[in-house]
């Protein structure tokens, strides 16, 4: 379906094609807004802490949206876990894979000294109620 490299200055057009492409595939209103906002947050991860760009994929498997991003950078730092609680206050960052976790659905995360691949798919579509 989509992909495509990025790096720093990519980030905003790397978004607005996938909002579109996914918005042609039929994804729509808050289940689309929330994937972009995703992608965005873990691209702009790869971009910061990932050796300064990645790849990105999207496909449909099983009815379900899934994208993966990956980067050549270090890796998480040793003692990293997913397990990470939302942040406090008002410092900068840190919430990018705990939003990743909240609006997105089986997030997986692979790290390594080569690189870091997410995995995550959007939310399947709510059953309508009534006839």
């Amino acid at each position: 379906m989509l992909s495509a490299t990025f790096a720093r200055g990519g980030i905003t057009l790397l978004r607005r094609t996938v909002m579109s492409c996914v918005a042609e595939e039929g994804l729509a209103g808050r289940r689309l807004e929330d994937f972009v906002v995703v992608v965005n947050e873990i691209t702009t991860n790869a971009v910061l802490h990932g050796g300064g760009g990645g790849r990105l994929r999207l496909w449909w498997r099983h009815g379900r949206l899934w994208c993966e991003v990956s980067d050549d950078g270090p890796g998480l730092p040793p003692g990293w876990t997913t397990a990470t609680p939302p942040p406090t206050g008002f410092e900068a960052g840190g919430r990018g894979l705990w939003l990743a976790r909240l609006l997105c659905d089986q997030l997986t995360i692979v790290s390594g000294p080569a690189g870091t691949t997410v995995t995550f798919a959007a939310p399947p579509a709510s059953p309508r109620s009534g006839p």
